[in-house]
């Protein structure tokens, strides 16, 4: 089944351009505001995963968050649904902290057809079979940060 294109933007940076120090572990470790648009009908709730596959040890969950009412803005600094382990094991946001290089980081947002009965103990892994055949739409932003040395 095909999915449809979700609108995910930030006013923090544009797609493909750094993230501002605030929201890293450089600065308030806050998560950036989020805008979406074009939700596909049908949406219940909304999913988010945000990583860095540039990890040195494998890509690196940095928040899970799943039942986000489907909304127009993630408001910066909010904990808009469930959150779950991130891969410092720890639930909520932890912004980005490159060890070694610039780094990419993704926001993955999926509009479900579903809420999800997840623990808050729930993985990106757990996440992510749970909604494989429950999503509606997807959409996809990046940013990058380098720490300054």
């Amino acid at each position: 089944m095909a999915t449809a294109s979700i609108s995910l933007t930030s006013t923090a940076f544009e797609h493909g351009g750094l993230i501002p120090d605030k929201f890293t572990c450089d600065g308030e470790n806050t998560n950036p505001p989020l805008t979406i648009g074009l939700l596909p009908e049908g949406t219940k709730t909304l999913a988010l995963i945000f990583e860095d596959p540039d990890a040195p040890m494998g890509i690196y969950a940095h928040w899970i968050v799943w039942n986000i009412a489907p909304t127009d803005i993630i408001k910066e600094n909010s904990r808009p649904g469930i959150s779950g382990m991130n891969s410092s094991g720890k639930t909520g946001y932890t912004g980005p902290c490159p060890p070694d290089k610039e780094h990419r980081y993704f926001f993955y947002l999926f509009a479900l057809d579903t809420d999800l009965d997840l623990p808050e103990v729930s993985t990106k892994g757990d996440l992510s079979s749970s909604i494989v055949n429950h999503i509606l739409g997807e959409g996809i932003l990046m940013g990058r940060y380098d720490r300054k040395r």
